[in-house]
């Protein structure tokens, strides 16, 4: 090693003494303090002066950060503001930090995050040009006679042939209303039209006029208040540690029904009426997977110890049909369905009506598409929930990644798609 290079090491004090120190802020925290922007798509010139400005009846004694602030500025030709406020996330904050060279010090302060949206000047009060559904129309024929199939280009040649003539029909206008006049009585009417698609859908009672999703599907239209009040959990509550809790499970396989057990039981006191709904989804799931067996009561009793007579009694009557030749039960595939949105209804009340759709449709193993479609059919949609909806129910941020069944109010069926005759 040459000495050069020797002479150039530095003892552990001397690069102790080089390094910065770290303080926060002594000013109040109310004070008005520095703003971090981002702009996601266009930038503006360093040259561009913001303004910051906060609602009327704020806390003025909430630290800066926090208040609800909006920041605006306005370039030559864009104009840029943050609309929502500053971005809040749990769990992590931003700080803007300052240092001095002289004191070899680094204050630090935190500062709130707005991110920025645009408006381009000359086209603020511009408004688009309405355009009527017959010029759109003439334009979507116009570009499928120019680049179209053979195929698209007949199908716009047979719309064309089906168009009716306004004006022809103008002389036989009256003889059609005095038609349909007569006819009007022989037609069913929409209470009755809506009683019969009601009678037909293999879901629960329900109430339509509902204006809370718990005001929707009653518990005790799904668990008759005999089977819910025969279901015994003392051994599970009394049972030292979850694993053998979920021993003690008609249906032990099912990571959905471990994860609300799991959390029942972490809130200090179980809720009486939430466990006993877990531990009758967990019979329903065991009950399906035994389908098998629900011919032979014995056998299906002897798999399913722990569950009460009265309730597999009343699940074989509710959730079966008799066979013609054997005159045996049989979970048929439209009792399956009336099967498991019962189920799924009871699983909307322990999850907060807001269902993961893939962990039920891996402990069932069921394709997600049928699981969805299911709970569409009890008046649910299936999305992402937003961060409201997140901190609403008390799930984690990572839970916006999971798609689930929310159920809506008001109530609210999916239409049933009229299939056309071919021609």
């Amino acid at each position: 090693m040459s000495s050069s290079t020797v002479g150039k090491k530095r003892k552990r004090g001397e690069e102790d003494a080089g390094m910065a120190t770290l303080q926060l802020s002594t000013q109040p925290a109310s004070q008005v303090g520095p703003v971090l922007a981002s702009f996601p798509s266009l930038e503006p010139p360093n040259t561009t002066p913001f303004q910051c400005y906060v609602r009327k009846g704020r806390d003025k004694n909430a630290p800066f950060e926090t208040q609800p602030t909006i920041l605006a500025g306005e370039a030559e030709t864009v104009e840029f503001f943050s609309a929502d406020g500053p971005l809040s996330s749990s769990g992590c904050s931003y700080m803007i930090g300052v240092h001095d060279k002289r004191s070899n010090t680094t204050t630090l302060r935190p500062a709130p995050l707005h991110v920025l949206a645009r408006q381009v000047k000359a086209l603020k009060n511009l408004k688009p040009i309405e355009v009527s559904t017959e010029e759109r129309m003439a334009l979507r024929n116009n570009l499928g006679e120019a680049f179209g199939t053979k195929k698209a280009k007949a199908a716009i040649r047979a719309r064309e042939r089906n168009k009716v003539d306004i004006d022809a029909m103008k002389d036989v206008a009256g003889h059609l209303q005095d038609t349909i006049m007569q006819n009007t009585d022989t037609l069913p009417t929409t209470e009755e039209a809506k009683a019969t698609a009601d009678s037909s859908r293999l879901i629960p009672p329900y109430n339509a006029d509902a204006h809370r999703p718990q005001d929707v599907y009653a518990l005790h239209d799904i668990i008759p208040e005999a089977e819910f009040n025969a279901l015994s959990i003392g051994a599970i509550k009394s049972a030292k540690s979850l694993p053998d809790r979920f021993k003690l499970l008609p249906f032990d396989r099912s990571d959905w029904v471990k994860l609300q057990l799991r959390l029942i039981f972490s809130e200090g006191k179980p809720d009486k009426t939430e466990l006993k709904t877990v531990y009758y989804i967990s019979t329903m799931m065991a009950f399906l997977k035994n389908a098998r067996n629900v011919g032979d009561k014995d056998a299906l009793q002897q798999r399913l110890s722990g569950v009460p007579p009265i309730v597999l009694d009343g699940l074989i009557s509710r959730f079966t049909e008799k066979e013609r030749d054997t005159n045996k039960p049989k979970i048929t595939p439209q009792m399956e369905t009336m099967l498991l949105t019962h189920m799924f209804v009871l699983c909307l009340r322990i999850d907060a009506y807001a269902v993961d759709i893939d962990s039920i449709a891996h402990d069932l193993s069921m394709p997600p598409a049928k699981v969805n479609g299911l709970f569409k059919s009890l008046g649910c949609v299936v999305k992402n929930l937003s961060f409201a909806e997140l901190k609403e129910r008390g799930l984690p941020d990572s839970a916006g990644a999971t798609k689930r069944a929310v159920l809506k109010v008001p109530l609210e069926f999916p239409k049933s798609r009229v299939k056309r005759a071919r021609r």
